[in-house]
């Protein structure tokens, strides 16, 4: 029993005193096997933190890549914060400063009516007098009023139930007084105002109700702004909280917010210099016809405000809204509003200051010019005419002959042993004739370097030049001796529209080929597609310019080309930060060449907004942007319907062309023909730059029974809303004249004859001579095989087809063909 009893160590003891019973036999365990360590050509990170073992030293020492990104200890850390809070705080003084003292700039508020029984005016003087304030003076800028408890001055814009107005006015605003009732709900046009407003940017929001002392219950009182603020969070999640008109405690309380906070700004505004136009002069002009306008009825107009954003500058163009662009002749100091309490006049006007030009335009001034110079290229007879030679269709950047000319050796594909490069390969005059076990077909070995993705969009990584053989093992079941037979011709008919009226109404329940044409049995199709060319790859394949320079439009080689877009983005508003005219200065801009008839159309009551343009935003390019069409909207959009589109300070009448999302290796982009409600696209127009991811908004016109030559002459200020809707939002993309936009199309054709890889078909082509055309394209089926054109049969266009994989007869056989649309020129919606 104590023989059977594990042996335990005694303190003390040597451990040496082991009995001779306790002895036993173990055997060498044989399942535990230790494998030699792999040992991996470039090390883990888990391995190198394995090696590390918590020590991070190392790893400090040059593994960061700038000097932004070097680990820093608590002092660097506390020093830093110290400088972002120091520069903070500057930036906020130096905005501070624009509205700082009596004379400082005023704080512009918009007030916008959502609903049909406010009264914007009456809640202006509301909340003047809830401070027993001055009503203070009407200026075109609207109600400006001094605010002797905080010092500042503010500058009412009350707008009235106008989409286009109300934008204009909320662009220029400081902040912005959405006025809301109690009674009604925010109807159809109080929301698309509102819509249109938040899309096109905003600054600080506050929501008013009017009218809310009429209802006596004070639990119906908290009901209804509790409805109003679950409304206006839905558009502003930071609303805390709804102002009541009728409450003179909540109009001090809005009247010190509107005084005391910064105001937000928008984004694309504080970038370039602005202002809202207090007066407007009309002087005499001095005969000068403007090109653009093809007329010489204009005249100089002189501008009253205070610079606003950035320095303004006499060498940059200049855009008032609905107006136009225009060239500064001068920036003058303009006198300044002062009180006067000797007298009855409420403001006069301080004449003590200077008048002379505080900024002239130099020899550097913008032109008005959109395109660059037309110069005059001699280009060579070749690039100018089609070449005859061509016996086949262009596939990515070559012609593909169909037959040798005589003395043309053709190149055809060697075995050779494996692993032999391309520059080894041109040693061997033939074949190999070594065992079979170690030779490769270089098209077989081709055939493997891509995977198969779209085949509709050509994505294929086979260089398929000619059309693969037949192996021992997949005999052809067409005879060497066997006479191909063409049909009748009453007979061939009757089957082409039997079998046209049944993939009709395929197409229609299925959509298999959005893009399919069908081509009349007498129309050559090597003539009818003479622009459109084959891609063996959507992304990757090579867009030869050179053939679309015949196509291309007259102005395209004279549109602005940006090469470097983020580096010239980030020169020209950095240029905007140094010089002109400091914010905050009330100034005379003197503008040149302003065609009278704006004078006619311009309300009385209409806000006028200056912005100061960055370098070359005047010139025309090629502008790309965003849509997403509201995902509510009825219909889709058809590509190159007139659009009109808000962007920045400009409105914009477009022909947009629609493509695909996304970006391609070789930028090139499937034209799309609809946009679907809830869907992105990029459409695409030629208009006028503009620098910078600039919020846009798109319209379209109600009406249809306008013409188009009468657009130029609407009055957008009388434009009710039936004459507009808002459609879809989006952002400007960087602006691009190498973005190819390739409109495909689908030829199809239906298997007649199968036998496993080897398929005849019928109905893509109707001649012997449009199948050698495009015998160089790729095909592809409905269900995701490949093949290659192998030979043609008689003379009604039936051909032998191989593919990579067995075909069935629900197999409906295409070919894509890609030809470059170009983009559509803008035209500004402006007055008169």
């Amino acid at each position: 029993m104590v023989a059977g009893l594990p042996f335990r160590f005694k303190a003390g003891g040597s451990g040496h005193n082991t009995p001779a019973a306790m002895d036993q036999h173990h055997h060498k365990s044989t399942t535990k096997v230790i494998h030699k360590a792999f040992k991996p050509r470039f090390a883990s990170k888990s391995s190198l933190k394995n090696q590390a073992k918590g020590r991070v030293e190392h790893l400090e020492k040059g593994s960061r890549g700038g000097k932004h990104q070097q680990v820093l200890n608590k002092m660097q850390r506390r020093n830093q914060a110290k400088q972002k809070r120091l520069v903070h705080s500057h930036e906020q003084a130096k905005v501070k400063s624009v509205f700082t003292g009596k004379h400082g700039a005023p704080r512009i508020v918009a007030v916008i009516p959502l609903c049909e029984d406010v009264d914007t005016t009456a809640a202006v003087k509301t909340l003047n007098g809830s401070l027993d304030m001055e009503q203070g003076w009407q200026s075109l800028a609207g109600l400006q009023v001094h605010v002797d408890r905080f010092k500042q001055n503010l500058c009412y814009l009350p707008m009235n139930r106008d989409v286009f107005l109300s934008m204009n006015a909320c662009r220029a605003a400081d902040f912005v007084l959405f006025l809301l009732s109690p009674m009604s709900d925010v109807d159809e046009l109080g929301e698309l105002m509102l819509r249109s407003i938040e899309g096109q940017g905003i600054s600080t929001v506050y929501s008013i109700v009017q009218g809310l002392e009429k209802t006596d219950s004070a639990k119906q009182k908290a009901n209804i702004l509790a409805s109003v603020k679950s409304y206006m969070l839905h558009f502003f999640p930071d609303q805390q909280k709804i102002f009541s008109v009728d409450s003179p405690q909540e109009c001090q309380n809005l009247i010190r917010s509107l005084c005391t906070t910064m105001p937000k700004g928008v984004n694309w505004r504080e970038s370039r210099s602005w202002l809202l136009a207090e007066e407007i002069e009309w002087q005499k002009g001095k005969g000068d016809k403007v090109a653009s306008l093809n007329t010489t009825d204009v005249c100089d107009v002189i501008l009253t405000g205070v610079v606003r954003g950035k320095g303004l500058k006499a060498d940059r163009l200049v855009h008032v809204n609905d107006w136009g662009d225009f060239q500064v002749d001068s920036i003058t100091e303009a006198p300044r509003h002062i009180k006067n309490k000797s007298t009855d006049q409420s403001m006069i006007v301080d004449t003590s200051t200077a008048t002379s030009p505080m900024e002239k335009p130099s020899e550097h001034q913008e032109t008005l010019d959109e395109l660059a110079p037309e110069e005059v290229v001699m280009d060579d007879v070749a690039t100018t005419t089609i070449t005859t030679d061509r016996r086949g269709v262009l596939l990515d950047d070559q012609h593909y002959y169909l037959e040798p000319n005589e003395g043309e050796e053709v190149l055809r594909p060697k075995r050779l042993p494996k692993g032999t490069s391309g520059y080894q390969s041109a040693w061997y005059l033939g074949d190999v004739s070594d065992s079979g076990s170690d030779l490769e077909d270089l098209e077989q070995e081709n055939d493997l370097v891509n995977d198969k993705p779209d085949p509709a969009d050509g994505d294929i990584g086979v260089s398929n030049h000619y059309a693969p053989e037949h192996t021992e093992g997949e005999p052809s079941t067409y005879a060497e001796s066997e006479m191909f037979i063409d049909r009748p011709a009453n007979e061939e008919a009757e089957e082409l529209a039997a079998h046209r009226s049944s993939r009709k109404t395929e197409a229609e329940e299925h959509l298999q080929f959005p893009d399919e044409v069908e081509l009349p049995p007498n129309v050559l199709a090597r003539e009818r597609l003479a622009r459109y060319r084959g891609l063996r790859s959507m992304r990757t394949s090579t867009w030869d310019t050179d053939e679309d320079k015949l196509h291309e439009p007259q102005e395209w080689g004279r549109l602005l080309d940006i090469n470097d877009y983020k580096a010239a983005k980030s020169k020209m508003t950095s240029e905007a930060l140094v010089g002109g005219v400091q914010p905050g200065v009330r100034v005379r801009v003197h503008l040149r060449n302003v065609p009278t008839s704006i004078r006619d159309k311009q309300g009385a009551t209409e806000p006028v907004t200056l912005f100061s343009l960055l370098r070359h935003e005047h010139k025309r390019t090629a502008v790309n942007c965003t849509l997403t069409l509201k995902s509510d909207y009825p219909e889709a959009i058809k590509s190159k319907e007139e659009l009109l589109v808000q962007c920045g300070a400009r409105r914009l009448l477009i022909n947009p062309l629609f493509s695909q999302v996304g970006n391609t290796p070789n930028d090139v982009h499937i034209f799309e023909r609809f946009v679907n409600p809830g869907q992105t696209v990029v459409a695409s127009f030629t208009g006028p730059l503009t620098w910078g991811a600039v919020p846009l908004l798109f319209f379209r016109r109600r009406q249809t029974n306008i013409r188009p030559e009468d657009v130029d002459a609407m009055d957008v200020s009388t434009s009710p809303l039936p004459d507009f809707e808002l459609i879809g939002h989006g952002t400007l993309l960087p602006a691009s004249t190498k973005r190819i936009i390739a409109k495909r199309i689908v030829l199809t054709g239906e298997p007649f004859k199968i036998n496993k890889k080897l398929v005849t078909v019928r109905y893509m082509f109707f001649n012997a001579e449009d199948v050698a055309w495009f015998k160089a394209l790729q095909l592809w089926t409905n269900r995701g095989r490949q093949g290659q054109i192998k030979e043609s049969l008689g003379t009604h266009g039936y051909f032998k087809a191989t593919f990579d994989g067995r075909a069935g007869l629900q197999d409906a056989v295409g070919v894509s063909l890609y030809k470059r649309v170009w983009p559509r020129t803008a035209r500004p919606f402006l007055l008169g």
